[in-house]
């Protein structure tokens, strides 16, 4: 199937502030890209690119004073299939685990493992170690926790989460990643899109999605505990630790949030083929949507840098 992802974000500075973004899908989608807009480093002369230490591809700009623009929009090519399942992957022993697995068993900012070890190996301690005991872990996190956005603390970390029993979808995967850490299986935070395909559709707005990869029995599984169900249609963004190491912007100074707009949603229509020429990719076919100005935001032009 054909997903269309993409986000638009407004945000005003007072004075001159670098910052950088993410750069929309996760480099190993790259090549299930079948059209989006021209990366920022086309758009903008100053904007830099970069691979960050976990792998997201990312890029750094510096926005002017007054209100600015970041946009990404694509179409992405999936194959439309629910989340792996593999009931029988094993747990591997911590002396056994590739290196690259090490640091995602240690206590991060919003992962407090040492305070939950004690907890976690009381509750868990006697399930199975491997699957069953990272789906133990989902259906504990799922079922403690309340979710609505009108909890969302950008300060809150998995032990209060645990105590307070609310929270947002990075809440309930900062919990079972801590969880998991503790229990000595590697597990690192995802950040993606994910749509309602395949589910009954949420009335609420659109959002980026978090959930948690648990490394079992050689590879990496997807795993969510805040909706505790395998999906459709699942777009990574980035990885890291937790949400620390993956915000969509980061600026190097204060800013104001105007706007804010997720998307991502199966794509059915018909792909027209006029897209730009630096664009096209042989043997592909690309989508692309007429150009959007900064009145689409309602924001004047004149104050308006287009990132």
């Amino acid at each position: 199937m054909l997903i269309r992802v993409g986000y638009k974000i407004a945000i005003e500075v007072d004075r001159t502030t670098p910052l950088y973004t993410l750069m929309g899908v996760h480099p190993e989608r790259h090549g299930d890209i079948r059209w989006s807009r021209p990366p920022l480093a086309e758009a903008r002369p100053d904007a830099r690119t970069f691979v960050d230490c976990f792998g997201n591809a990312c890029e750094r700009l510096v926005a002017k004073p007054g209100i600015s623009v970041l946009r990404y929009d694509a179409v992405v090519e999936d194959p439309g299939l629910p989340d792996d399942y593999e009931p029988d992957a094993e747990q591997i022993d911590a002396d056994k685990l590739p290196d690259e697995c090490l640091v995602y068993l240690l206590g991060s900012r919003y992962c407090e493992t040492d305070r939950l070890a004690p907890l976690a190996w009381k509750l868990f301690g006697d399930t199975p170690p491997g699957w069953q005991r990272v789906q133990a872990i989902c259906d504990y996190v799922h079922s403690r926790l309340t979710f609505s956005y009108g909890f969302a603390r950008a300060t809150r970390t998995a032990v209060e989460a645990h105590e307070e029993r609310v929270g947002v979808c990075r809440d309930f995967t900062h919990l079972a990643v801590a969880f998991c850490r503790a229990m000595n299986i590697p597990a690192r935070y995802v950040n993606g899109y994910m749509g309602d395909i395949g589910v009954e559709p949420d009335p609420a707005p659109m959002d980026f999605n978090a959930w948690f990869e648990a490394y079992l029995g050689g590879r990496w599984y997807t795993f969510d505990a805040r909706h505790n169900q395998r999906r459709i249609g699942r777009i990574v963004v980035a990885r890291g630790r937790d949400a620390t190491d993956v915000p969509l912007l980061h600026t190097f100074g204060s800013h104001r949030l105007h706007r804010f707009e997720v998307w991502t949603e199966e794509f059915k229509g018909a792909l027209p083929v006029d897209v730009p020429r630096a664009r096209r990719r042989e043997g592909s076919t690309r989508y692309g949507p007429p150009g959007r100005s900064p009145r689409d935001f309602g924001l004047p032009e004149m104050t308006t840098n287009l990132l």
